[in-house]
């Protein structure tokens, strides 16, 4: 007979500690990207991790498992975005599909003075982000909603209503501008993390802005001085301050998938 399995962990001292080669990895990686984070702040992010390892046997949340590998593939490529943001006010950030919680646990825990959000539709997933920020000290600061984004964009409370909205591994360039676009205040932000294969994505994405009211792309480079990073972009979609999004957007899967920009 199978044996009940116990219960995943809630604490994060109920996990193991990450070996040296996290911590050098992502010291290295930070003065690479130029970032200098608090102790909390790296307190909170280490603490994830750890959770996230603990939690990934049981549930899929990253094929990478290398406490190191995790340093610089989600952490330090999360950070990326941080010194674009810090050069602005940013009272919110919405993550769209959230999942370990990249890039939005880094960047909550980087950006105390912003209102941060995760946003996941996965039961499970949703769990184990509300364990971490219990855990972590972020909640109540930062907060999961379980919810699909074309069903929160029909919320009032949140439609037209985010600064930023971020997304990682998620879906392609245009579909993320139809689905941000909605949440975004009139001159918010998407940030959307890339590969630098995007040419094919951005004509899509440049109908997307225009048809949801206007706006403007543009794309950073993360640093090629952080190794594992190079190659990597963020894509910045920025809604017009005067454009109106057509209350038809985001239109549901089926029809995204069946008319894709």
């Amino acid at each position: 007979m199978d044996r009940p399995r116990e219960p995943l962990p809630t604490v994060v001292d109920a996990t193991p500690p990450l070996p040296p080669a996290y911590h050098d990895a992502l010291d290295a990686g930070l003065r690479g990207l130029s970032v200098e984070l608090p102790p909390g702040a790296l307190l909170a992010v280490e603490g994830h991790v750890r959770l996230l390892l603990a939690w990934t046997a049981a549930i899929n949340l990253t094929a990478i498992r290398d406490p190191a590998a995790i340093g610089t593939a989600h952490v330090l490529d999360s950070l990326a975005a941080l010194p674009w943001l810090t050069a602005r006010t940013i009272p919110s950030l919405l993550d769209l599909g959230s999942g370990g919680g990249f890039p939005g646990v880094p960047l909550a825990a980087a950006l105390p003075d912003t209102d941060v959000a995760l946003l996941e539709a996965v039961g499970k997933k949703a769990r184990f982000l509300e364990a971490s920020l219990g855990a972590t000290g972020l909640a109540p600061r930062v907060r999961v909603i379980t919810a699909r984004a074309e069903a929160l964009a029909r919320v009032r409370d949140h439609r037209d209503a985010w600064s930023v909205v971020t997304a990682r591994a998620v879906a392609s360039s245009a579909e993320l501008v139809e689905l941000a676009f909605p949440l975004l205040a009139p001159g918010g932000s998407l940030l959307a993390w890339k590969g630098s294969a995007l040419d094919d994505e951005l004509a899509g994405a440049r109908r997307a802005v225009a048809a949801l009211g206007g706006g403007r792309l543009e794309v950073i480079p993360e640093p090629a001085r952080v190794p594992g990073l190079h190659g990597h972009v963020i894509l910045v979609a920025t809604r017009s301050v005067t454009g109106q999004v057509p209350d038809a957007y985001p239109r549901d899967p089926a029809t995204r998938a069946r008319r894709p920009w």
